[in-house]
Order: C-alpha cells, then structure tokens, then sequence
C-alpha cells in the first residue's frame, strides 16, 4: 500500500469519530483494511527481496560453473560439454595456480554477499554446497599437491590414454573432433614436461612418493612404448574413422596422427619413463605414508576431513575401524558355523579364497557373469525406488595397460547426453581376486542401485544449478554405494549364506581401511604392516591387498569415505524411521538422499531433518 492511500484511509477513519457505534465499527474495519493491506506490502516485499536473493544466487552459480569448465577444460568433457575439447588446461603452472585461487576466493566473496536466510530451502542447501566447497579448496592450495601430479592409481596420463582410445568421454564423430584431441595431446605433451618439473621441485623440497608406487608406474609408461605407431592405444580412433569423411580427409588425419605420435607423444612419454627411472626413483622416500612428508600429518587429517566431509579427528576414525571389523568377523564366523564349515575362521578364510568352485576359469565367463546378475538386480529395485537413472550400464574389463595396478572394480559415469552408457569395470587380471560369492554386493556397489544409480540420477537432475549436477563428495558416494551393498540383504539378494558372506567380506574391506589408511598416514605403519593386518582379518587375495594398500598409499584419506558415509547414511535411516514411524517410506527416503545430488554429509543431515519434520506436520 503507497504512502498516500494509507494517509488518506485513515483521515477517512477520524472524519468518523463520534457517530457512535457504526462509526466505531466502521474505524475497525478501516483499520483492519489498513493492518492487511501493510502486511501484505511487507510481504510483497519480502518476496521481492527473496526473489532478488533467488536470482542472484542462481546467477552466480550459473557464472560460476561456466568459469570453473574454461578453467577445467577436461572436466568439461566429462560434464558433456564439448565447447573446450581442443584445450588441455594448465593445472601445473603459476598462471593456473593463481587463477584458481582467485576463481575461489573470489566466488566465495560473492556468495558470502548473498543472504542465505531469504534463499527457499533447496537453494540454502545449494548455497551451503557452494560454501563449503569454496573453503575446503582454499584450504586444499595451501598444501603441495602439485609436487605430486602422479601415480600409479589417479593421474592425469591414466585420463588421457583412456580418453585416446577412443571409448570415453572425448567425442571422435568429426574431422574437427580429431583435430581437437591431437590439440588437447598438445597440450598433454607440454603438461608431461611441467609435471618433470614440479617433480623436481618436489624432489627438493622432499614431497615425494613413495619407492613402491613409483615402481609401479614405471611398467605404466613402459606399456606405453610400441614398435609401430598403429599399435598405440592413442592410433585407435584413427582405425574407427567415421565413414562421413571423404578419402582426403581421412588420409590426412593418418599422416597428422602418425607424426604427431610417433615423434612427439611417445617421445614425451619415454622421456618421463626415463626421468621416473633414472632422476626420481632414486629419490623416492622410504616412508609409505604421508607423516613421512614435511607438515605431513596435518595435510592428512585435512584429506581424512576432504574426503569424509566431517571433522572427525584421525584416532576417531581409526578407533571406529577397529571396532567394526570385530563386528563384522564375528558376523563372519556365524556363516562360516551356518554353511557347516568344520575349521576356524581363517581356514574357512583360505577355503574361499582358493578352491576352484569358487572362481571362473576365463576371463569372460566372469564378465557375463555380472551381465546375467545385473538382469537379477533389475528386477526387485522398482519396490525400493521411486527414481531410477534413465541410462543404462554395461560391464566391462579394465583395459590391459592398467589391470596389473586397477582396483578390482570401478565405475564411469555415462554420458550427460545419454549417448554412452555408464561403465561398470571389472578387473579379469587375476581370477582368484573376483570370487563368485562377491558379486552379487560388488555389482550393488558398483553399479545399481550404487554408484550408477547414485551419479547417473545426479546428472538428470532438472531444476538445480549445474555445478550441483556434478559437484561431487566422496563420503556421500561412496557412504550410498556401501549403504547399497547393506540394502541388498533387504532387497533379498543376499539369501544365500555364501552371497552374505561376500557383502561381509566386502564391508570388511571397507572397515580395515580406516584401519590401514590412518595406521598408514598418521600412525607410521609401513606397507608389509598394513598388507599382513589385511590378510589376518579378510579372505582377500594376496595381489588385491597390495592393489589395495598401495591405492591407499597414493591417494591418502579417500578409503576413509566409504564407512563413515555409509554409517551417516543408515544413522539418517534408522532415525528418520524411529521419528516417522508408520510414516516412514523408504522409497521416498532414497528420493530425498539422491535427488540433490552429492552433498557433504552435514548437509544431508540437515535436509533429512528437514523432511522428517515435513512429514510430521
């Protein structure tokens, strides 16, 4: 209401006075007018200022997520977004160090501008995805990854030569798409040569890897090295040119894949070889674990709490550890009484881990294994889900440059567009390391309802910021691929005292890991201590605990995920269930931890809570 009409409605109020009761009930109404059509002014105004909130933060988000693909050109790739496929990027150099420094503290000054009391509900838990990511960045620069550019677990080379092959993310339909990815290898070449540098740095400043783990990405580069150009991984789509292309064109493309091949990529990559052998191998350091590194202990409680999205202290974390694995090998020793096994644990142990009834003979008898189990799995997840990925899986090997160093299982998301599929990798290296009764929770985890439910609905999400669609936190991912595993003796696939067995076992792996990744990085366990604890407490395979053991010594604090995200995730459960009773539905509960995308664990508490309390009313 303007100023002057409430002026002149209550002169019209006090002309009234002294006419007795109509004129005293004429002056209420008047005023009650007066009283709604204020409270209807502040709240239009309110609306537009909560409006104005609304579209600031979407703006800025909005700017936010263009900014962060031109400066990670290759994550703009995997996002679907082809506008910067010609581009590498430059994460090893001064000018990019800057730059994303001031992308963040920058963005994080502009969000602090926005106030997060008038955002709706759905946008203060975007809001405090964008905080928290901004901070955890700033403190994240402020130790020195970029000494360690490499290993033999994540690197940038393991991206580029599957990118190369021609089966990721890196579109090969045009000439334009080929010329893009031999300047994107341009660009690869010059970061090879700045990541020997930054190495050399680390050398000097005693920021190194570990001997073990620089052994083994030798033998990666190694593979690398062919006699004739035509074999090299990074040839491939050269021998799947589309059939669009005219005679000249595809000629063309030969000769500049060729040369640019053969005289410069596998050069570069040689020469690397030789720097890892010769220079740096030498210099490797003798600790296994991050305390081992100058301020090391400190850069590891702040990876525990990264990759957690918790503040839990280092002893916390390893103290829970302990107690579920004796939780879970007493779990282990009632299967091992129930299916009549006549020894102890650990003979039950080597009996699983060694007779021949137990594993496949080939290696793609064990792929079509996982494809007649996905079929099973299908089947029973429309009782426990309301939304499902529109896209579809497929299973596959892990290629053979990697399967000696790759995990036993894997996942790649699809593509945004839906013209790929998501990948559910499964390593054939070593046949004895992929026992039968393990996989009925290995494809829960792995594929659905884990991590291609968990990241394919992520990515079809409508109606939320882009940089929340692919923003992601490891605890929360992983936490939901375990609490996926867990979700499987309630979906009835794990019936069988075997199958159980194997959701144990692999729940094992995860609780050793808080285990062995804290005795490693802040306890000062060496590799052999931490191996021989994870052969004392698991059937595992001899060559997946090293795998394993020394992925934990590559990228320290990530393995500490999975346990604590999955015990958040069934506390949020079990406590959703005890408020709501008769009105707790657990489809609906799925619904409300996967369609935000992945969130830090405080935030889904905190929307959780929020739902519980919706229901209620």
């Amino acid at each position: 209401m303007q100023k002057g009409m409430l002026a002149l409605a209550v002169g019209a109020a006090l002309l009234l006075g002294g006419c007795g009761d109509k004129a005293e009930h004429a002056t209420n109404a008047v005023a009650a007018d007066v009283q709604a059509g204020v409270k209807s002014d502040v709240k239009s105004q309110e609306q537009g200022l909560n409006e104005q909130a609304k579209s600031a933060y979407l703006a800025l988000v909005d700017s936010y997520f263009k900014d962060y693909l031109k400066l990670e050109p290759l994550y703009a790739t995997f996002f679907g977004v082809n506008d910067y496929n010609a581009e590498f990027g430059g994460d090893l150099t001064e000018e990019y160090l800057k730059a994303r420094h001031d992308f963040n503290s920058g963005y994080l000054a502009k969000a602090r501008a926005i106030d997060r009391a008038v955002l709706p509900a759905d946008l203060q838990l975007s809001y405090d995805l964008f905080i928290y990511d901004r901070n955890m960045a700033l403190v994240d620069e402020t130790f020195p990854a970029r000494f360690l550019p490499m290993n033999q677990f994540y690197s940038t080379v393991i991206t580029m030569v599957q990118l190369g092959s021609g089966e990721s993310a890196q579109p090969f339909a045009t000439k334009q798409d080929y010329l893009n990815w031999e300047s994107r290898l341009d660009g690869f070449i010059a970061w090879l040569e700045r990541a020997e540098t930054r190495m050399k740095e680390g050398m000097e400043s005693k920021v190194v890897l570990p001997r073990v783990l620089v052994e083994r990405m030798i033998p990666q580069f190694t593979a690398q090295q062919v006699a004739d150009v035509k074999e090299s991984i990074f040839y491939a789509p050269i021998t799947k040119l589309p059939a669009e292309l005219s005679a000249e064109d595809k000629a063309e493309l030969e000769q500049r894949y060729q040369a640019l091949i053969g005289e410069r990529l596998l050069p570069a990559l040689a020469k690397m070889e030789s720097f890892l052998k010769t220079s740096y191998l030498p210099a490797a350091r003798a600790s296994d674990g991050w305390w081992g590194l100058p301020n090391g202990k400190a850069w590891y409680q702040h990876l525990a709490n990264l990759h957690t999205t918790t503040d839990k202290s280092v002893d916390e974390i390893h103290d829970i550890g302990l107690s579920e694995v004796a939780r879970i090998l007493a779990e282990m020793d009632k299967v091992r009484t129930q299916v009549g096994f006549a020894g102890d644990l650990k003979a039950f142990f080597a009996s699983l881990s060694s007779e021949p009834q137990y594993f496949f003979s080939d290696r793609q008898g064990l792929v079509d294994g996982y494809m007649a189990l996905k079929d099973d799995i299908n089947k029973v997840l429309p009782k426990y889900f309301n939304v499902m990925p529109k896209a579809d899986y497929v299973v596959k090997p892990v290629e053979a440059f990697r399967e000696q160093s790759a995990a036993g299982a894997s996942y790649e998301a699809p593509a945004v567009d839906g013209s790929r599929p998501g990948v559910f990798y499964i390593n054939t290296y070593n046949l004895k390391a992929q026992p039968k009764w393990g996989m009925t929770t290995l494809s829960l985890h792995e594929a659905a309802p884990g991590h291609h439910f968990q990241i394919a609905i992520k990515q079809e999400l409508t109606g939320v910021p882009e940089f929340q669609r692919f923003s992601g936190y490891t605890a929360f991912e992983e936490g939901w691929a375990l609490y996926a595993e867990y979700l499987g003796i309630e979906m009835g696939l794990l019936s069988d005292p075997y199958q159980y067995f194997g959701k144990l076992s692999d729940e094992m792996l995860r609780a050793m890991r808080l285990v062995v990744d804290t005795g490693l990085h802040a306890k000062g366990w060496s590799r052999e201590q931490a191996i021989q604890y994870m052969k004392d407490n698991s059937p595992m395979a001899e060559s997946d605990i090293i795998a394993e053991v020394e992925r934990y010594m590559a990228i320290p604090g990530q393995a500490l995920s999975y346990k604590v995200g999955q015990l958040k995730i069934l506390e949020l459960r079990a406590d959703a269930e005890k408020r709501l009773g008769a009105k707790f539905d657990l489809r609906a509960f799925h619904d409300q931890v996967l369609t935000s995308g992945s969130l830090p664990m405080a935030v889904l508490e905190q929307k959780i809570d929020r739902w519980v309390k919706a229901q209620l009313q």
